[in-house]
C-alpha cells in the first residue's frame, strides 16, 4: 500500500485493530454513525440488525481505527458469496476526519476481501453523505444497481468495484 501525494501523512499514533463486531468501541462508534445518519435522513438502519458473526474471520473482518489510543473510526467487510464482499459500517468520528483514516480503513478492508478471493466489492451509502461518496469515488467505486431488496433509491446509493485477486497459491498461503 502506498501513500498518494494528496493523502495526508499517516500518523505513527494511528493504528487499525481487528475487533469483534460486538466490541464496546465498535458499538459506540456504530451508535455515533446511526445518530449522524438519523440527523441527515431522519432515520437510519439499526447496526444491531446485522448478525455479529457476519464479521467473524475467515469470512469477515471488523476493524477499529485508534488515534493516540482513542477509537475514532470503524468499518467491516463480509463475504456475501464466493465472489462478492460487502463493506459495512464505515465511520470516522467528525473530530478525526481529514486525516485519511477513512481511506486507510477502506484499503485495509478491500485487501482483506481480495485476500479472501472476492473479485468484486459492494457497499451502500446515502446520496447526502457527500464525504463518503467522495471517498468511495476516489477509491474507484461506481454506481451500480441496488443489491438490497426494498431500498429507497432516492436515499440509498449502491456502489461497487472490481478487486485485484491474488493467484490461488497466494490466496491459500494467506488463509493459513
Amino acid at each position: 500500500m502506498t501513500n498518494h501525494p494528496a493523502e495526508p501523512p499517516r500518523s505513527p499514533h494511528t493504528n487499525l485493530a481487528p475487533v469483534s463486531y460486538e466490541h464496546a468501541d465498535a458499538r459506540r462508534l456504530m451508535r455515533a454513525l446511526q445518530r449522524e445518519q438519523t440527523g441527515i435522513y431522519g432515520f437510519a438502519d439499526d447496526p444491531t440488525d446485522t448478525p455479529p458473526a457476519d464479521f467473524d474471520p475467515p469470512h469477515g473482518l471488523f476493524v477499529i481505527a485508534h488515534h493516540d489510543g482513542i477509537a475514532v473510526g470503524c468499518g467491516g467487510v463480509r463475504l456475501l458469496d464466493a465472489d462478492t464482499a460487502e463493506i459495512k459500517r464505515m465511520y470516522v468520528a467528525e473530530t478525526a476526519r481529514g486525516r485519511g483514516l477513512g481511506r486507510r480503513i477502506l484499503e485495509h478492508l478491500e485487501q482483506r476481501a481480495s485476500d479472501s478471493g472476492a473479485t468484486q466489492i459492494v457497499l451502500e451509502t446515502g446520496w447526502r453523505n457527500y464525504g463518503a461518496l467522495t471517498l468511495y469515488r476516489q477509491a474507484g467505486y461506481g454506481s451500480r444497481p441496488s443489491y438490497v431488496p426494498g431500498r429507497d433509491l432516492s436515499v440509498n446509493c449502491a456502489m461497487g468495484k472490481r478487486l485485484d485477486v491474488p493467484d490461488q497459491a497466494s490466496a491459500r498461503f494467506l488463509q493459513r
